[in-house]
């Protein structure tokens, strides 16, 4: 389920809400007992997880005989989780992702049913596709931030455009990553490197735009710097696979930075340190469970 991974999607939903302006009247509804807040947080959190959990595990359920090659130590091929076993989990958990979406509701759980298709279209397609592959597993992040903005469906209309920054930061991931089992592929991280700064120039652009306060966001944008381009830049230099992996994992747990500075550019900067809270769990779960 990659565990460390499955906190960066919770991560999404937050951000989300704070686009969505949930955070701001978290207060107001609280004052006069509303509780449905809380419910919705709770409900699209428990969401993202089983998407998140049941899009990874079928990953591995499809990869399991090039694992066997590659990468013997994954669960399946080591023999540690029996195949039958992965694919009753796996589906309960995208089951249950899409059931916990339709709580809060009827747009929240359309779009948690495009998620759990782009996963699976990913898994079993997309990933062998060169150029449609890092497209489509962008559309599963992109449509996991959306999911935490649906909870307020009249804005879905006018910012579905954010979803283009996750796109365009999991598509340089995925770029990247095709390089931690063989190497070797230094004009592709310059690539990847450069997807990444339009991403930054993206998040300062809107903080300038959404919020009076928009230097706020420079201490996330700096943090997220240091996190993400000192292990590329030694992929780089160094084109071997053990590197671009540990490129590959920062840039995945740095998710929840991209998440916070969105939420500071929307909310403000104490809601872009609530979800930069999820981060040190992150980076606990990763030192116990696989990343990538």
């Amino acid at each position: 389920m990659r565990p460390a991974n499955v906190v960066t999607a919770v991560a999404d939903i937050w951000a989300g809400f704070a686009i969505a302006g949930s955070w701001d009247a978290m207060a107001i509804n609280w004052i006069y007992g509303d509780q449905g807040f809380w419910w919705n947080l709770l409900w699209l959190s428990l969401s993202t997880i089983g998407l998140y959990g049941g899009g990874v595990a079928f990953n591995d359920i499809a990869d399991a005989k090039l694992d066997a090659i590659e990468r013997p130590e994954r669960p399946i091929p080591s023999g540690r989780a029996p195949k039958n076993g992965a694919i009753g989990m796996a589906s309960l958990l995208l089951l249950g992702g899409i059931t916990c979406a339709f709580q809060v509701n009827l747009w929240s759980g359309g779009i948690a049913i495009a998620i759990a298709g782009c996963a699976l279209l990913y898994d079993y397609w997309g990933k062998n596709q060169y150029l449609f592959g890092p497209i489509n597993m962008g559309l599963c992040r992109s449509g996991n931030l959306l999911l935490g903005i649906s909870v307020v469906p009249a804005l879905l209309q006018s910012n579905w455009y954010l979803g283009l920054l996750p796109l365009v930061y999991v598509a340089a991931i995925t770029i990247i990553s095709r390089g931690e089992v063989h190497g070797k592929n230094r004009t592709v991280l310059f690539f990847g490197a450069g997807m990444y700064a339009s991403i930054f120039v993206a998040i300062f652009v809107l903080a300038n735009e959404k919020s009076p306060g928009y230097l706020q966001i420079v201490p996330f944008l700096v943090f997220l710097g240091y996190r993400l381009f000192p292990p590329l830049l030694r992929a780089i230099r160094t084109q071997e696979p053990q590197y671009i992996g540990k490129s590959v994992k920062a840039a995945v747990l740095s998710l929840i930075l991209v998440n916070a500075s969105l939420a500071t550019a929307f909310s403000g900067w104490p809601i872009g340190l609530l979800i930069l809270v999820l981060l040190p769990i992150s980076l606990g779960l990763a030192k116990k469970f696989a990343v990538t």
